[in-house]
């Protein structure tokens, strides 16, 4: 099995799952590892205060993890909900704190959230995927002190046309802008299995774009189940290495000390 490098705990605003039983779900799938990644989004509209993180309390209690635990390596992490304006505030935030691993991620699209339907209200399916991809772009341009990007097409989950499905290569042009831009900067993109979980036929980002990440010379490529709940964590990963190999990996990363370590599949 691989490492899970993308969990939640109830440190995380949208999620009530207890850290050791996310210990004892890694153990029960014989996983070599997991990253801590809670949510930290300073611009969430929606609701300002439910992802915002106790930094102090969250670094005392997973440092205290990563040392103590010995059946499972566990390592720190963070996801930063990256937004217009927040980038002064994330460089002193990942300065402060000696993570392991940074996930940069888009969940606010110009002050909105696409896992409610009034993102798409009033345009097609099409205009809002484009919008949400820019912003993507926007953001690596203004701040690229994370690691990885996570759930590149994270948008797919919310927004659906049932007579025009989601096709990567429709958007091929603007993805090859955002995965030129993390080449160049030195960052990678994770592989994202909740795409499965919620009953898509492929993780984030879809397998074109991994395919296309590699064509451009992109190494660096993390995988996490995105869990929130205790039964997720691993979930679908007996499916990953195949699907990567395909795209041409033989390894993946794990980051420690926000440096990445190459690991077979």
């Amino acid at each position: 099995m691989i490492w899970d490098a993308h969990i939640h705990t109830l440190f995380s605003g949208d999620c009530e799952t207890d850290i050791s039983d996310i210990l004892e779900q890694a153990k029960v799938h014989h996983l070599p590892g997991i990253t801590i990644t809670d949510h930290l989004d300073l611009v969430y509209p929606e609701d300002p205060t439910l992802f915002l993180l106790d930094l102090p309390k969250y670094d005392k209690t997973i440092r205290g993890l990563c040392d103590e635990s010995t059946d499972i390596p566990v390592r720190y992490g963070i996801e930063l909900g990256l937004a217009e304006g927040t980038e002064k505030e994330y460089e002193k935030i990942v300065t402060a704190y000696d993570y392991d691993f940074v996930i940069g991620s888009s969940h606010m699209v110009h002050g909105k959230d696409p896992y409610y339907p009034e993102y798409f209200a009033g345009r097609t399916v099409k205009q809002a995927y484009e919008e949400y991809f820019k912003s993507i772009l926007e953001n690596i341009r203004c701040w690229d002190g994370f690691d990885v990007y996570g759930h590149l097409d994270y948008v797919v989950r919310y927004g659906t046309d049932d007579r025009n499905p989601y096709d990567p290569n429709e958007y091929m042009d603007l993805f090859d802008e955002i995965l030129k831009e993390l080449i160049s900067r030195g960052k990678g993109i994770e592989v994202n299995a909740a795409g499965l979980e919620y009953g898509l036929a492929h993780p984030h980002p879809a397998i074109p774009i991994i395919q296309r990440y590699r064509d451009l010379g992109g190494e660096i490529l993390t995988i996490g189940s995105d869990a929130h709940k205790k039964e997720n964590v691993g979930y679908a990963f007996a499916q990953i290495p195949d699907l990567l190999r395909a795209c041409g990996f033989q390894y993946y990363c794990v980051f420690q000390n926000r440096k990445p370590e190459y690991l077979p599949l």
